[in-house]
């Protein structure tokens, strides 16, 4: 029987065994590790201390296994925004009311329906219970938790304020969860009309074309080259209707994953930050973006250079990440921030530079960011609120033009036999 038989008594109920992995520290400083049954880490840890040993680590064996099954299974499972913000004020509420970390977790693995989160907070309870910090326990989940929400978790432990510190985190995911809701919201319309146009165009020209066709042939029309386009196109559909509408879809999931490659991504990244209306909204978005995840790094005791890492991996477009890598470069040469937005007005605006540099004169640079991050969150809303508006007349032409080319490549050949009647 292991170490855990010493501890039973007729006091108690017997147990079974477990067994746990842990490392040790011996008071001339030398490290020792080891595996050992026991009842608990409780029992393990006494043993242990019994021997002269100070314990550093106690693991269960079969939790070791757990953690890394947990880490496989979220590279497939997600956790969304919007539970992450339930998470982090939640947390933050049971915290600032008194509770433990410990059974704070606990209580909110008992109120999540998500089995991925279930399994992380479970994770996370384990974690903490064997000392660990939770910052550490969230950076075992890479696939789930940014690194802009490990890093002001990190933050709030060192300062004390982990509580301040999750609340921070979850107004900041808030406000981008917000930001991208608008713009998605407002493609969703231009999307499912684009949608529709696409499905309706298709049935046409499998069940239409073919009818109108074979009256051409019957009529021995000499039809134009538009005409024998279209009539190819309604055959092909016609005859193949389901591996269109499959051929369709995989360009779509095609041009999505060509698109987020790392050798198209620059192109793609170039064209939208110029095409007209998208491109200023794609800039001020990431000014938005920049100067927010920057406000709260700062504001939670962050190094500049560590915030500058951690906003270059929330941006997405890759220019305003080489900005950034540039604007870190140039910090720590002891060149002033502001300096590298100056030198990039084309994609940051000019007020920008400009507040920033109050800010480093002022000693209140994290307060000029969050200002400059509130202006530009308001001009992303209004614009996006009138987006679709915008966008209707843009389709009505597009569906106009493609009606348009129909109608008169089909109608010409009518107009043929008239003529050839009189």
């Amino acid at each position: 029987m292991g170490l855990g038989g010493c501890f039973n008594s007729r006091f108690t109920p017997l147990k079974l065994a477990m067994l746990f992995s842990y490392t040790t520290k011996s008071k001339t400083g030398e490290i020792t590790e080891g595996t050992l049954e026991a009842q608990d880490r409780l029992a393990l840890a006494h043993d242990l201390r019994s021997r002269g040993l100070i314990p550093i680590s106690i693991t269960e064996k079969n939790k070791q296994f757990s953690d890394q099954l947990l880490t496989f299974k979220n590279i497939f499972s997600k956790v969304s925004v919007g539970e992450q913000i339930i998470l982090t004020k939640n947390l933050s509420g049971m915290l600032k009311a008194g509770l433990s970390l410990y059974r704070a977790l606990s209580v909110l693995q008992k109120q999540t329906k998500n089995s991925t989160l279930n399994r992380i907070l479970i994770s996370l309870s384990s974690n903490i219970n064997s000392g660990e910090t939770l910052s550490f326990g969230l950076a075992k989940f890479p696939n789930v938790f940014s690194k802009l929400f490990i890093s002001m978790t990190k933050a709030g432990e060192e300062s004390g304020n982990l509580a301040g510190a999750l609340s921070d985190v979850g107004m900041n995911l808030d406000k981008s969860h917000s930001l991208t809701k608008k713009i998605h919201g407002a493609l969703i319309y231009p999307g499912v009309i684009l949608s529709a146009m696409i499905v309706i165009g298709v049935l046409m020209f499998a069940f239409v074309v073919p009818t109108l066709a074979s009256t051409f042939k019957e009529l021995g029309v000499v039809l134009p080259a538009s005409t024998r386009f279209i009539i190819f196109l309604g055959t092909f559909f016609s005859n193949n209707l389901i591996l269109t509408f499959v051929v369709i879809i995989g360009g779509f999931l095609g041009l999505y994953s060509l698109l987020r490659a790392q050798f198209i991504a620059k192109y793609f990244d170039y064209v939208i930050v110029r095409l007209p209306l998208i491109g200023n909204l794609t800039k001020e978005l990431n000014t938005a973006r920049t100067a927010r995840t920057m406000s709260s790094l700062l504001l939670a005791g962050v190094s500049i250079t560590r915030a500058i890492e951690i906003t270059e991996d929330v941006v997405q477009n890759i220019y305003y990440k080489r900005i950034l890598n540039q604007a870190k470069e140039i910090v720590e040469k002891g060149a002033p921030f502001s300096e590298v937005f100056a030198m990039n007005s084309n994609l940051y605006p000019v007020m920008m530079s400009e507040m920033i540099q109050v800010g480093e004169e002022t000693g209140k640079l994290s307060d000029m960011l969050l200002q400059i991050a509130l202006f530009y969150e308001e001009e992303i809303e209004n614009k996006t609120r009138n987006l679709s508006t915008i966008i209707e007349p843009v389709l009505m032409i597009v569906i106009g033009a493609g009606v348009g080319f129909f109608a008169i490549s089909m109608i010409s050949p009518l107009y043929s036999v008239l003529d050839s009647i009189k």
